[in-house]
């Protein structure tokens, strides 16, 4: 047997290579060996398509006092269904899912499925080879729900809507919603990625879950990715493709807590063993179990989950979910540190890092937790960026906000460079934003519906000009008023008005200019890189700053009011020349404006001889505008 000294110690990062159900040849005879944990169980059973659902003769053998039950079968083959059952000392007995399975059925049925994870070969050693941690390059990430971006026509693809949609005959998904398979919408998706000039995409949770309204939060199957959208091997080839389009896939790992279904982790050989044993911290605010850090095998078990995503499907980025929640009990400051939690996390990004130095770590952390993106050897939690909750809500709020009450909470605005260079910042406006009654982020600009569209045009340059990494959520470039609903598509039909697809049209080409400006990311974790020109108007809600570098100044002006300035005026330090490059006011993003490359040339002050000399620029700034300006 593998030494599993690493498993019990909680520092083992390759588990579902030993456990689950795997291909195996025993005295030259071939079938399938399942191995499962339950060191509180009396005994445990294999049931299966190949005994016919009864365990009575596929009795599992423990070895020795490990814990760990194993059982050959050479009658089981790839594509049978199996589950445990997990007797425990109190005399009940309970049909259990592999922890460590590589598929399951699709809710509401359970099983888990024995499958070949090596099938599949990549073609991307290239892509894997030059990938980086993006830290001097653009990361612009486009977040989607997989099962809702588009839906499938049932009529035009040949469906009843009560039919399978998977022709695959031994399949049991019976898909009676319009999901496609990850190939079947993949080319599309990547080239509306492409089109649009992102440089990832991040998907929802697509490990397997019961309930279609967790959107993947809450999980059943850690190791089996979700059978609504096709089979492993399908979403390989998915990844695959998009690396092949040089477009990197990001995936939300739930390190947290894990779903209450009976058939999953909780009280798994009767026991709490992947739970903490108490109802106060054994469960979540979200109505499920919180993980037990305190445990070296639950360690292992997440730690090869983590390992497992970037190994075998090649993921190029984990975002973990509820960061907050593993570092405070219950999420709580007041409750303390959990400081299983913190050394947990430390442990496995710290050695994720040395296996994989070019797979990014990122943090949806809403604490103040010290240094977060800081490495652990310097005393940090290991991540390689950190979401910014309060850029997000600041800025969000501030919008919200009628004009002339803007001038009262002008410093929402220019707060977050107070604190940013405290980690490395990612600068999102996530799914979590534009559901559950919040609005979308366009609703919740304040206005009529063309001050909406304006606002927002504004919103999002000072988003892409503000320093830290972006991810914009999908529906968002679409100018979307509908909440996002899982069960629904995005509403495309938008893009035939004119006012959406002006506002899609400029997202893309914002997005193109973020891209092509290295000024915008390369070195932005340094002061040097920014700078206030205008940071105390709150009279007339204007913003205005640069990004700087030795190749390239990008000036930005941002106008939050509802009144004109015809002649807006910044001091220079020095004579300059700016270049009109954007401005959201041309007609073509639905404003006003016809579009040029307006030139300004600063003017000299005229000062005292003893006074250090300066230089004004003047501009006009439209109600509602934003304009970005190179220096020549």
């Amino acid at each position: 047997m593998k030494d599993m000294h690493d498993f019990y110690c909680g520092t083992m990062f390759d588990a579902y290579e030993f456990f689950g159900a795997h291909i195996h040849e025993e005295n030259d005879i071939k079938g399938v060996i399942f191995r499962v944990y339950a060191p509180n169980a009396k005994k445990v059973q294999v049931i299966s398509d190949f005994n016919n659902w009864n365990g009575n003769n596929a009795e599992m053998e423990q070895i020795g006092k490990s814990g760990i039950f194993t059982y050959f079968s050479e009658d089981a083959e790839i594509g049978m269904y199996y589950k445990y059952l997990i007797f425990d000392k109190y005399g009940n007995c309970t049909e259990k899912t592999d922890p460590y399975a590589f598929f399951m059925e699709l809710r509401p049925h359970n099983a888990s499925r024995i499958v070949d994870l090596n099938t599949y070969e990549f073609s991307d050693k290239e892509w894997i080879t030059n990938r980086t941690k993006n830290f001097d390059k653009p990361l612009n990430i486009y977040e989607l729900h997989f099962g809702s971006w588009k839906h499938k026509n049932l009529t035009k693809f040949g469906h009843d809507s009560k039919q399978e949609s998977n022709s695959d005959p031994d399949s049991k998904i019976d898909i009676s919603e319009k999901w496609f398979n990850y190939m079947e919408i993949g080319p599309e998706l990547i080239k509306y990625v492409k089109e649009n000039n992102y440089t990832h995409i991040e998907i929802l949770p697509l490990c397997e879950h019961p309930s279609d309204c967790s959107w993947g939060y809450q999980v059943t199957g850690f190791f089996s990715p979700t059978a609504r959208y096709g089979k492993p091997a399908d979403l390989m080839e998915f990844i695959d493709l998009c690396h092949r389009e040089n477009i990197g896939v990001i995936m939300d790992f739930v390190p947290v807590h894990f779903a209450l279904d009976p058939y999953g982790l909780g009280k798994f050989d009767g026991e709490a063993l992947y739970e903490y044993p108490s109802d106060d911290t054994g469960y979540t605010e979200w109505g499920s179990h919180s993980f037990n850090y305190y445990r070296g095998e639950v360690r292992s078990f997440l730690q090869s989950v983590a390992n497992f995503w970037i190994e075998v499907y090649h993921i190029d980025g984990i975002r973990m979910d509820a960061i907050s929640n593993l570092i405070y009990w219950k999420g709580d400051s007041n409750r303390g540190i959990n400081e299983g939690g913190v050394e947990f996390i430390k442990n496995m990004n710290s050695t994720l890092n040395k296996l994989h130095n070019n797979v990014m770590l990122i943090a949806e952390d809403s604490s103040d937790y010290p240094k977060v993106t800081s490495a652990v050897e310097d005393g940090g939690l290991g991540f390689d960026y950190k979401w910014d909750m309060g850029w997000m809500n600041d800025t969000l709020d501030y919008f919200e906000i009628k004009p002339w009450k803007r001038g009262d909470f002008y410093n929402k605005i220019t707060f977050s460079m107070m604190y940013f260079y405290n980690e490395k910042f990612l600068l999102p406006f996530s799914h979590d934003e534009v559901v559950h009654g919040k609005k979308t982020i366009i609703d919740k600009m304040w206005g009529t519906y063309k001050d909406k569209f304006d606002q927002a045009k504004v919103l999002y340059t000072y988003m892409f000009t503000h320093p830290g990494k972006k991810l914009n959520f999908m529906g968002n470039e679409l100018g979307h008023f509908r909440e996002w609903d899982e069960k629904k598509e995005l509403d495309w039909m938008l893009l035939n008005y004119p006012a959406h697809d002006s506002f899609k049209k400029f997202i893309s080409e914002l997005n193109k200019l973020y891209l092509n400006s290295p000024v915008l990311y390369k070195n932005e974790y340094s002061r040097e890189n920014f700078e206030w020109l205008q940071a105390d108007d709150s009279e007339k809600c204007v913003y205005v700053y640069q990004r700087k570098s030795k190749e390239e100044t990008l000036v930005i002006f941002l106008n939050t009011f509802c009144c004109d300035y015809k002649d807006y005026e910044v001091k220079f330090d020095k004579p300059v020349i700016l270049e009109e490059i954007l401005n959201t006011d041309w007609e073509k993003y639905g404003g006003h404006t016809k579009y040029s490359n307006e030139t300004v040339k600063s003017t000299k002050i005229e000062a005292p001889k003893d006074e250090k000399e300066s230089f004004k620029a003047s501009v006009s700034l439209p109600a509602f505008t934003a304009k970005v300006y190179r220096v020549l």
